[in-house]
């Protein structure tokens, strides 16, 4: 080791290449996805999109270094230098990259530094938009019928200004071409590859932002690639694929059968509650940015609901009442701590919606009263009727519960009600989240499922003009609270995840043909 290296200790931490894959989070691999999780400093470029950073642990400090071609926020040396530096300080660091950290992705320029230091590292490969984002454009980079092989080209230049291409063997390959970061050069690569001899009309194709819900395939030739990228105002990050496979787009494309093709959704959920909706709508063909604007924090030590367990194994209340998911989760985790379900066996339990149901179930457990619609008069008000007097109902809920369910229970003549805080509703801003900017792309909607969500939306970003969030919300009162606020609102037909998702569809296709 020389003079200028850095002294390693045991104390040293670790870093991981991690690739991001092309765009669309859930194409990251399971590997990655675990290395994410336990990071403590996560190091990301610019084409990791916001749905990534829903897999980040929440305590991780999260590095922005901005590196795309011709727009680097931070040099390759600091990049080098930032990871060697945190790896020092004991830190589990995550370089995550877009693609794969071995493809045009320099990340064996950024383990020189390390090795010269002793540092420990490991590579996870990801998948390369060279070959996924073709695959979301219904182009088969390799078919026997049509080329023996596939080339992955990059079109960036040298730092002299020098694509240093050999065109002529890539047209006598035969083979399909694929260039990475090639827009800036689009007409380098058109005329070189004509004048080595590749036909005028051999089929070609840019796809912009593939994998994502800005996914465009635009079909042209070789001789007409540079004029249908300037007619079409193509832009960066896509991918040109040149051959005869690029044909097969029209044939093979899928991705603009899903039904929510094209649309963006922020999930606004806590972290805990969102993965269910974002699969839901991925399966349906959004990207799907998750962006907890809310967080669950249980109340410590909290005697009242010990109290309140301690009457339930002497058989005190008639009714347990839980009017969230993450209430429900909440008073089981401390249930759990000095009981079990089995102390629920002399009571009946009302849960206020499908979200609730489900999050009971997990424990095997089935609910005995559903309100005909989920809000918290309608609860109050059905239940009320099922009361005797002299019932006792116990409320394990949020410390800012709806008042008008207590008013309805409170009918019945004799009723006691325990309403117990068992956790705050917090209001969080993740700092990576560009509000204002994400929100006034025509196609990008927020979701909502509650009225705190909204609230916690608006107490993250005060800034921004709220008249411009298209809002698809749960019911009545989440929808009245996103009005308050003059956002552009759309209600589920039920306030359940599904009917959440189908009036998404919904809203996006009466914009789409408004603005058609």
């Amino acid at each position: 080791m020389s003079d200028n290296n850095i002294c390693v200790n045991k104390e040293n931490g670790k870093v991981w290449l991690v690739g991001a894959g092309p765009g669309e989070v859930s194409l990251i691999t399971l590997k990655g996805k675990e290395v994410l999780a336990e990071a403590d400093v996560v190091i990301y470029d610019a084409l990791v999109r916001g749905g990534m950073m829903s897999l980040l642990p929440e305590k991780a400090e999260l590095i922005y270094v901005g590196k795309r071609a011709g727009n680097h926020t931070m040099r390759q040396e600091e990049i080098n230098s930032l990871l060697l530096e945190k790896a020092l300080e004991g830190k589990r660091v995550v370089r995550l990259k877009g693609g794969d950290p071995f493809l045009f992705g320099r990340g064996g320029e950024e383990l020189e530094l390390l090795v010269q230091n002793g540092i420990d590292f490991e590579i996870v490969p990801g998948v390369t938009s060279a070959f996924a984002a073709p695959a979301y454009a219904g182009i088969p980079v390799t078919h026997r019928d049509f080329c023996r092989g596939v080339s992955v080209i990059t079109g960036h230049r040298r730092s002299n200004g020098v694509l240093d291409v050999n065109f002529k063997a890539l047209a006598e390959t035969g083979n399909t071409l694929v260039f990475l970061m090639g827009m800036s050069t689009i007409d380098i690569i058109m005329s070189g590859l004509l004048d080595a001899g590749m036909a005028e009309d051999t089929p070609a194709a840019i796809v912009e932002k593939g994998t994502t819900s800005s996914q465009r395939v635009l079909t042209t030739d070789l001789t007409h690639l540079k004029e249908t990228a300037e007619i079409r105002h193509a832009e960066a990050p896509a991918v040109i694929v040149i051959g005869a496979v690029a044909g097969l787009a029209e044939r093979f494309g899928w991705r603009g059968s899903l039904p929510l093709n094209g649309v963006r959704a922020v999930v606004t959920r806590p972290r805990e509650l969102s993965s269910g909706l974002a699969l839901m709508l991925r399966k349906r063909g959004a990207e799907v940015i998750e962006v907890p604007v809310i967080g669950i924090e249980p109340v410590r030590d909290n005697d009242r609901l010990q109290d309140a367990i301690g009457k339930l194994k002497e058989g005190y209340y008639q009714w347990v009442v839980l009017t969230s998911p993450s209430g429900a989760r909440v008073f089981f985790d401390e249930l759990m701590k000095t009981a079990d379900a089995r102390v629920l066996a002399g009571c009946r339990i009302a849960a206020i919606g499908k979200g609730t149901e489900s999050e009971l179930a997990k424990r095997g457990i089935h609910a005995d009263m559903l309100p005909s619609r989920f809000d918290g008069r309608t609860l109050g008000a059905e239940l009320s009727k099922l009361l005797r007097a002299g019932d006792k109902v116990l409320i394990p809920r949020a410390a800012i519960g709806n008042k008008a369910l207590n008013e309805e229970l409170s009918k019945p003549e004799g009723v006691v009600i325990d309403d117990i805080a068992t956790y705050d509703t917090v209001y969080r801003a993740p700092v990576w989240f560009d509000a204002a900017k994400e929100l006034a792309d025509p196609h990008t909607f927020a979701l909502f499922t509650s009225a705190s969500g909204v609230r916690g939306f608006v107490s993250a970003y005060p800034a921004m003009d709220h008249s411009a969030v298209k809002a698809v919300c749960i019911g009545a009162m989440t929808a009245a609270e996103a009005e308050k606020h003059s956002m552009k609102v759309w209600i589920s037909e039920e306030a359940t995840l599904i009917s959440l998702a189908e009036r998404l569809m919904q809203a996006s296709e009466e914009l789409t043909g408004k603005e058609s």
